[in-house]
């Protein structure tokens, strides 16, 4: 049965669900475990499941939607409101998506109410957002979490995964998938050599692992060869079906259009590894780097090396974490030249 890897590191939580023997070395294709599905919570305080009480800021004429402002003064946009319920009045609201970074803005937080909202007797009372590994117990799997020093999810490809998600390209047998986050959707774009049927017909599983594996939500537009006859078309909407059912996927999709275009919508709760990797680079290089820091087994104080942009990420709370794990003294140096994502951690002297 798949199970749950979960790694509680400084900063962020990762985790991936594996089909396959957990923490097995990748000798074979037989034996090593491959990654079905991942997450990745970066702990803001308004993620999904968050209850909290708010107050109703406005609400658009004629309809249920509005906005309320939650107690840090955080705004957020709220459907399903109450009958009645005017400016100023306080009710409880349950997180539905957390804000999301896009190229050049925001996108504010969702919620909707808790609980009944038109009965003030009975309120929901305010809880944080589950942590990762309680939220994934809810999905029937097993939840095994790690200590700092388990490389399973090393093992079961998580490096690879982490590439992917940098660079937005997946190869499969015949051709590529190209992945860009954009302010309207996803998009999915499939490169390949001819005969284009067969590389629409392997493309179409790719994807449906794509979208499992890199935590894709939302809207997502995926771009397929162009292909003459319906029938074509069909055949890979058939195994598009199938793969998307396979890997558990929910929601809404149309049919192939005569230009090769097919668009998903299902619910929308994270960012997605993409997202992450796309809008907040140095964040998501800081992290790893903090974990790649716990792992250091030589004597001496830990040395950061990393971009300033990396760096200046880490802020007080996380060094002090650092420091108070692994008993050592941190230092920094700056780079300039250096990747993000070639940031590194060694051990000096004290």
């Amino acid at each position: 049965m798949p199970e749950w890897l979960v790694e509680t590191g400084i900063g962020e939580d990762r985790a991936v669900l594996v089909a396959g023997p957990p923490g097995a070395r990748i000798d074979s294709d037989c034996d090593a475990p491959r990654i079905l599905a991942a997450r990745l919570c970066w702990r803001e305080r308004w993620r999904a499941g968050a209850v909290s009480p708010a107050r109703l800021d406005h609400r658009h004429a004629g309809t249920r939607r509005g906005a309320v402002l939650l107690p840090d003064g955080t705004p957020a946009l709220i459907d399903a409101l109450p009958p009645g319920l005017s400016s100023g009045a306080t009710l409880m609201v349950r997180i539905t998506r957390p804000a999301l970074a896009e190229t050049g803005r925001f996108k504010a937080v969702q919620c909707r109410p808790a609980g009944d909202a038109a009965s003030p007797a009975s309120p929901a009372s305010p809880a944080a957002a589950p942590p990762l590994a309680e939220a994934l117990a809810e999905t029937g799997h097993p939840v095994r979490r790690l200590d700092v020093f388990d490389r399973s999810l090393d093992h079961a490809g998580w490096n690879d995964l982490w590439a992917e998600a940098r660079l937005g390209q997946i190869d499969f047998p015949g051709g590529s998938l190209t992945i860009s986050p954009t302010p309207a959707m996803t998009l999915i774009d499939i490169d390949g050599p001819p005969p284009l049927l067969p590389l629409a017909l392997a493309a179409a599983p790719a994807v449906a692992g794509a979208l499992a594996r890199l935590d894709i939500g939302g809207s997502v537009g995926i771009d397929f060869p162009g292909l003459d006859g319906r029938g074509e078309r069909q055949a890979v909407d058939q195994t598009l079906g199938a793969a998307l059912d396979q890997h558990g996927w929910r929601g809404e999709r149309t049919g192939m259009n005569g230009f090769g275009l097919v668009q998903l919508v299902s619910r929308l709760e994270r960012p997605s590894l993409i997202a992450r990797l796309a809008h907040s680079p140095a964040r998501a290089a800081a992290h790893a780097l903090l974990r790649q820091a716990e792992r250091v087994g030589e004597p001496g104080a830990l040395l950061l090396v990393a971009h300033p942009a990396v760096l200046a990420a880490i802020d007080p709370t996380m060094e002090a974490e650092l420091a108070r794990r692994s008993g050592r003294t941190i230092r920094r140096e700056p780079r300039a030249g250096l990747a993000h994502h070639a940031a590194f951690a060694q051990a000096i002297s004290p």
